[in-house]
Parts: C-alpha cells; sequence; structure tokens
C-alpha cells in the first residue's frame, strides 16, 4: 500500500502544532540583508508546509559581522556561527539557517546538534561587478595595476593566477554595503562576489560578468572554482527536537546533500581554515556516479595541486579526493597559509 502524501503532511502539522502550541518556532540567522533574505526564505518554505505553525526570525549579530579586518585575525570562519550556534545549544532558537560556505569544515558542529538539511543548490558561480560608471565590464578589460576588491582567499589565488598584473585587495562586509562602496568611493575597479547572493538581495538584475567554474579554452583563461557549500543554504537542528528534525527533512534535497557531502568530507581531510584557499565542487553524472573536483593554492596562486576522482558514495569519493590532495602537498600549501 503506497502512503498518501496527504496523511504525511498532517501528521506532520500535528506534530509541530503540538510542538509549538502557544509558542513560535524561532528561526536564528545573522543580521546582514542577505542573511535575513534567505531566512525569510526558510519561513515562508515552513508556513507554506505547515500554515498553522508560527515561525519567528531571531537575528543574530556574530563576531565576524562586526570584525572589519581579515577574518583569520579573529580567529577564522567559526566567527559567522558561533554565536548562533550558542543560541541553537541554549534552546533559545529551535533552527539554524547557515550559507554552508561560512560553516568551518576543521571543527566539529556543536555536540547534539546536526544539519539537518540542505535545501537544493542555488548557482554556484563568481561574477564581477563593477562600478555603476565604469565603461568596463569584463576583467580582461582592466588595465595594469586595477585594483580588484575580494576577501576570499580563495577567489584572490585564482585572479590571481591569471591576472598577477592586477592588484587584489579585501573588501569585507555584507554584499549591500560592498556594493555602495563600489559605486561611491572609485577605489575598486571591480568586486568578485557570488552570483546567487546578488539574487538574493533582490539585485540579480544589476550588470555583472559571470566567471566560469571550469577553463573553457584549456588555454589557462579565467576559471573560478566554487567554494565548498558554494549555492547552498543549511538548516541546522538539535537532533534530539525530533519534531524539528522531521520537519527539516521535508525541505532537504538528496541530490546536493550528496554533493555537499563528499566536498566536506574532502574540506575536513584537508583540516582547512579560513586562511586557506582550498575550493571544491561536485555535480552528479547521469549515470549516478558524483564527481569531485578538489584544489589547494597558495596565496597568490603562483603554486597549487587539484585531484578529481568519480564514485558513487560521497564520503568515500570526499576521502578519496583529499587523500589525494594531501600526497600531492596540499598540508604544507595550507601549513603556509596559517601566517
Amino acid at each position: 500500500m503506497v502512503a498518501d502524501p496527504q496523511d504525511a503532511s498532517d501528521s506532520l502539522a500535528e506534530v509541530l502544532a503540538e510542538r509549538f502550541a502557544g509558542k513560535h518556532l524561532r528561526v536564528g540567522t545573522r543580521v546582514s540583508p542577505m542573511a535575513m533574505a534567505q531566512a525569510e526564505m526558510v519561513k515562508a518554505m515552513i508556513r507554506r508546509r505547515v500554515p498553522g505553525v508560527d515561525v519567528e526570525l531571531v537575528g543574530v549579530e556574530t563576531s565576524a559581522d562586526l570584525w572589519p579586518g581579515d577574518l583569520h585575525e579573529l580567529g577564522g570562519k567559526g566567527n559567522f556561527t558561533k554565536e548562533i550556534d550558542k543560541r541553537l545549544v541554549g534552546g533559545d532558537i529551535d533552527l539554524a539557517v547557515h550559507c554552508l560556505k561560512d560553516v568551518p569544515g576543521d571543527v566539529p558542529l556543536p555536540e547534539g546538534t546536526v544539519m539537518a538539511a540542505y535545501l537544493a543548490r542555488d548557482d554556484v558561480h563568481d561574477i564581477a561587478v563593477f562600478p555603476a560608471d565604469s565603461k568596463f565590464t569584463r576583467l580582461d578589460e582592466l588595465p595594469i595595476g586595477a585594483v580588484i576588491g575580494t576577501s576570499s582567499v580563495r577567489r584572490r589565488a585564482q585572479l590571481a593566477k591569471w591576472r598577477p598584473d592586477v592588484r587584489i585587495e579585501p573588501c569585507r562586509g555584507n554584499v549591500n554595503n560592498r556594493l555602495k562602496a563600489l559605486d561611491a568611493n572609485g577605489k575598486f575597479a571591480a568586486l568578485i562576489i557570488a552570483r546567487a547572493g546578488l539574487g538574493r538581495i533582490g539585485m540579480a538584475d544589476r550588470p555583472h560578468q559571470v566567471l566560469p567554474t571550469e577553463d573553457q579554452d584549456g588555454q589557462g583563461g579565467l576559471s573560478i572554482v566554487p567554494a565548498v557549500g558554494a549555492g547552498v543554504i543549511a538548516l541546522q537542528a538539535r537532533s534530539a527536537d525530533a519534531p524539528v528534525m522531521l520537519l527539516a527533512e521535508v525541505f532537504n534535497d538528496p541530490d546536493t546533500a550528496e554533493c555537499v557531502t563528499a566536498e566536506r568530507v574532502m574540506l575536513h581531510a584537508l583540516m582547512g581554515h579560513c586562511n586557506s584557499p582550498i575550493a571544491g565542487y561536485a555535480v552528479h553524472a547521469s549515470d549516478g556516479q558524483l564527481g569531485l573536483k578538489g584544489l589547494v593554492f597558495n596565496q597568490d596562486g603562483s603554486d597549487f595541486v587539484q585531484a578529481a576522482a568519480w564514485h558513487r558514495d560521497p564520503v568515500e569519493l570526499g576521502s578519496m579526493v583529499g587523500s589525494d590532495l594531501l600526497r600531492q602537498g596540499a598540508g604544507e600549501l595550507i601549513t603556509a597559509t596559517k601566517k
């Protein structure tokens, strides 16, 4: 006998109605405009699925949001999540919404919490955005010495490999503020940001150059391999909170989950920190196999190692690629970036 999807939906609604009787389901998020937009999207998804449950967004100001300098000086990407982790572990929120690429791969999640769902992956491409009054529309048009803004060591290394003649300088802050600065201060000839992020803040129609994830002509042209977890929104919950875990499972995308599992197993094997130029991107093939490409660079992109493999098991695939990179000297490159 085939289960009726409506029965499953009604059952979930009943479980959640009992769990949150007289109170809100509290969803925690960073307070940047993009993070709030992502959380609003999750809130809308929950309300569509279980309209009887009241959802409250809880904005959490994180250390990384307040810090003006390089993240490694503060202690790494964990500063995007640690305050939210505390709220989740302490029961102040019931569900946390994260950009997965901001969740560190070299430290475990807090005890008692899990990534309960990965939403369907968005666009993984990085893009170049130019000042509103710029005559340039492509990075290869920029003159020698032009200043490109990005605080990502992964982007910086790959850009420097292709255009060692430009200056690449940090540009921190939320996407909205970075774009305002780009248009107003004249310092940067271009910014490199995530295409998905531009869409999430309602600016997808702003002109930009999409940067390919692979060298298109095989001649060493520009390509930017994405960050591990790029384009993925993850939902974190307490593993003992069965009703919330059931809710999150509804939104989990199995294909995305397999891809990010492979990527993050590789990242964990490398024990990369926030200052490590590590790229990794997994995709499904038509025959059901999963492919993963991983790269580790030095800071200026002049030295790098890369590995790729195919496998049906995402954990095995991530381990294979991570081990291959370490055999080629990835560990030494990562250690050198800890300065």
